[in-house]
């Protein structure tokens, strides 16, 4: 069954601002929490579109992502372009939805059920690592292509001694001494407009309510070290700088065993020493002869991919740009290829032998080789189409 329009799930216009976006969201989720309809599978079902539609429009990349590509975004190959772009594997379970539920304040029972609000998480829920972001520079060449790069990240890791759990051997997992199992402490004040009650997440356990009685002595109780870890990211043919490619799963592991963040890797462009990149046109400018020039001549040529041969007809003048199709840059969003724009530079020596000097003299007085009245007025005009190219 295909997935509807996530802003069509949420009943909002995708000029919608965010706190229209989670207003919504909350409306939705109060009216088709599984509490509130016990044993209804209809509105189980409802309650994950309506969390799945939340997740990618109530974050900013996701949104943008999902505002370019729609649905089609998880089948556009691995590496955040596609595969699994927002995390949820192509769809999102219950305990997922209640997750996302319960952290972003509304997991209380009286907030359910019309009574007041509790800001602490979801009892014993794991607690996610945090994003990483780092930049990778890339050549034109690469981007060219498509590229796959190894990149060695510094990050928290699963703690190989307890597998993760954050206890030793033979530990066990017991009541928080602090918030007695609720995950969190309510610290009551008077003032001259009554009582005060201030919920706050139990600093002792996380809000987990519960704690190791005996943590591992690695990673102090934590079930994470530092460490490192090589990972192959897929550079799509296309990029350029501003792109980003979110790898679910490769940020900072959870506290014991709690989900890994992600990983966003930005893309750098390198400048390059012969081309210059105008969308995906790459623009090169070729020094020749003035006897190439005037005669003409097929000249081997550098391009993003290896050598080619370009035709300079009889006549062409400095300053002309010839096109060469297909051999810029694929385009990222769609197909096709950008061409290659060579802008011909007539070379004119510094450095002349006596000979050389000799023959253009002669050349010199040839009718053929002298500036007409219009040349002013057609070099000009070449200006002016080179600078609009």
């Amino acid at each position: 069954m295909a997935k509807r329009d996530y802003y069509e799930v949420l009943g909002v216009s995708k000029d919608a601002q965010a706190d229209e976006i989670k207003k919504a969201y909350r409306k939705l989720a109060m009216k088709y929490h599984p509490d509130k309809n016990p044993g209804n599978k209809e509105a189980e079902e409802k309650f994950k579109e309506i969390a799945e539609a939340y997740a990618i429009l109530g974050d900013a990349q996701k949104r943008e992502k999902y505002d370019r590509y729609g649905h089609a975004a998880e089948n556009m190959g691995s590496g955040g372009f596609g595969g699994d772009p927002f995390g949820f594997g192509g769809g999102i379970d219950l305990s997922e939805a209640l997750r996302q539920f319960m952290e972003q304040g509304f997991g209380g029972f009286g907030d359910i059920f019309g009574g007041g609000s509790s800001g602490s998480r979801r009892r014993g829920s794991r607690q996610k690592g945090s994003d990483l972001q780092i930049r990778l520079k890339l050549d034109l060449e690469e981007i060219a292509t498509g590229t796959k790069k190894k990149i060695k990240v510094n990050k928290k890791i699963g703690c190989a001694t307890c597998n993760g759990s954050g206890s030793a051997k033979y530990s066990k997992t017991i009541m928080c001494p602090v918030c007695k199992g609720s995950g969190e402490v309510r610290n009551v004040s008077q003032s001259l407009f009554g009582q005060f009650v201030n919920i706050s997440t139990c600093q002792r356990c996380n809000g987990e309510g519960q704690i190791i009685e005996n943590p591992c002595a690695t990673c102090a109780g934590e079930g994470r070290v530092n460490g490192t870890k090589t990972i192959e990211v897929n550079i799509p043919a296309g990029v350029k700088t501003g792109n980003y490619i979110p790898l679910n799963g490769e940020g900072h592991s959870g506290l014991r065993g709690g989900p890994a963040g992600d990983l966003i890797v930005h893309i750098e462009e390198k400048s390059h020493r012969i081309f210059d990149r105008r969308g995906d046109d790459v623009i090169l400018v070729l020094p020749i002869s003035f006897p190439d020039a005037a005669l003409g001549a097929n000249i081997e040529i550098p391009t993003l991919t290896g050598k080619a041969k370009l035709t300079v007809s009889p006549g062409t003048q400095s300053g002309k740009i010839l096109r060469m199709r297909g051999k810029g840059i694929p385009h990222l969003n769609g197909a096709g290829i950008g061409d290659q724009l060579v802008q011909v530079q007539v070379y004119v020596p510094t450095k002349l032998s006596q000979q050389e000097k000799k023959l253009l003299a002669e050349l010199k007085e040839s009718e053929n080789l002298k500036p007409g009245d219009n040349t002013h007025k057609n070099v000009f005009e070449k200006f002016k189409e080179a600078l609009n190219f």
